[in-house]
């Protein structure tokens, strides 16, 4: 098998690897400089952050299923080149338009169209990769791509974290427009084969945009949920996945919150502690990858969840009564380490479970399920959190996942999910 550095001697795809490094730091580098906005025009309002959250996810099961249309017959190196240079006009504008406007409405209208450019050049990034190495390259080429995702979100927290504390908002949103220029001039540098023919490509994605709407995406997407419903593992699955989704859409709103208030800090602390979050996930996922095939799936996944509801209870109490970053460091680390398995568990149970020729079906039915638990969950929690506060709903949701937790284990010795 190709290794890492013979890899990067293909000048393509280390191109598009570089861009990818620059896009994920400037991806990190916006999300800073938005919690840090909001937080500025509405102080301490989990409301504002989710409804700021919701727009990045809204394009998700909105755009994304009909941006595949496109995507599979455009030139995938042009998408992503016209996604970067909008997306880069884009967040640099919104430091113009705070000037004009005192209000987060135009910042979420600009979130929402970002993110819509970013469920066409994803994607893109992923499907042009078969086109720059060879068949015996890709697992190779996938495992580095996978790899610098993980680390550069782990070093992009930390570093956005500080680049907004010091230079301000509105300079990191202008860094975050560079990145994004940048991103593109290094994959106009990739040559991909094949003549461009834009006018036809154009016509031909108008004309399946029409008929993915009408027959392909919900019909496809109608199937995958119909499946779901119907076979006992999937619907197992499914019951795990909205938890884990409601659970993540409730904390991550007002933990932000949370955080600003015991530690008084808007970015830097949050930066720190996504980086330990991260990194105790990326740690758990290379545990769980050599050990998970001794051990039952559906056991691991309840554990997780009791392991996972302990921890943010216990984050919750010690930082509020202690206020060390330290502690919380090492708490969300820990956090990282014991709930990473139950995603990569509940992914594997499908791709054990779905037949042939329905894969993509059914992850775009899970996809728009879970997505929609998390903005539910994420308006909800905010909401509650205005009369019960910040803490009380963290310690909620660390006791449901207890409870279910220990109600899934011992459900499950008694009548265990068929696999």
């Amino acid at each position: 098998m190709p290794r890492f550095r013979y890899i990067l001697t293909n000048r393509n795809f280390c191109v598009l690897w570089l861009s990818q490094i620059v896009s994920n730091f400037g991806d990190r580098l916006n999300q800073m400089a938005l919690i840090a906005l909001v937080t500025k025009l509405s102080p301490h309002s989990s409301f504002s952050l989710a409804l700021l959250f919701s727009f990045m996810v809204i394009p998700v099961f909105v755009i994304g299923p009909v941006a595949g249309t496109y995507i599979d017959r455009w030139d995938k190196r042009k998408i992503m080149i016209i996604s970067d240079i909008l997306r880069g006009l884009l967040v640099a504008a919104i430091p113009v338009m705070l000037i004009f406007f005192k209000s987060l409405i135009p910042v979420y209208v600009i979130v929402l169209i970002v993110f819509s450019l970013t469920r066409f050049f994803l994607p893109s990034k992923m499907a042009i990769i078969p086109e720059l190495v060879s068949k015996d390259e890709l697992l190779i080429a996938n495992s580095l791509t996978s790899t610098t995702r993980m680390i550069a979100t782990v070093l992009g927290l930390v570093c956005a974290g500080l680049l907004v504390k010091f230079i301000g908002v509105s300079a990191g949103f202008y860094i975050d427009a560079l990145t994004y220029f940048i991103s593109g001039a290094l994959i106009a540098l990739i040559n991909t084969r094949g003549p461009s023919r834009i006018k036809e490509q154009i016509t031909i994605a108008r004309e399946a945009f029409g008929s993915a709407l009408k027959g392909s995406v919900l019909s496809q997407i109608k199937e995958g949920i119909n499946y779901l419903k119907g076979t006992p593992n999937m619907r197992f699955v499914m019951k795990v996945s909205l938890l884990l989704m409601g659970g993540v859409g409730a904390i991550s709103v007002v933990s932000i919150v949370f955080v600003q208030e015991a530690l008084g800090t808007v970015t830097i602390d949050l930066g720190f502690l996504g980086m330990m979050l991260a990194g105790g996930l990326f740690i758990g996922t290379l545990f769980y990858g050599r050990m998970g095939s001794k051990l039952s799936k559906e056991k691991v996944i309840f554990s997780s969840f009791i392991a996972s509801g302990i921890m943010i209870i216990a984050f919750v109490f010690l930082i509020m009564n202690t206020h060390s970053w330290i502690l919380g460091w090492i708490l969300l680390a820990l956090l990282g380490v014991v709930a990473s398995p139950i995603l990569i568990s509940a992914n594997t149970l499908i791709h054990e479970a779905m037949p042939a020729g329905l894969g993509g079906r059914i992850f775009s039915a899970v996809e728009i399920v879970w997505h929609l638990a998390l903005i539910v969950a994420m308006l909800s929690a905010s909401i509650m959190s205005e009369y019960v506060g910040n803490a009380a709903i963290l310690v909620l949701c660390g006791a449901v996942f207890v409870v279910s937790g220990i109600h899934g284990v011992s459900k499950s010795n008694k009548n265990p999910v068929p696999l």
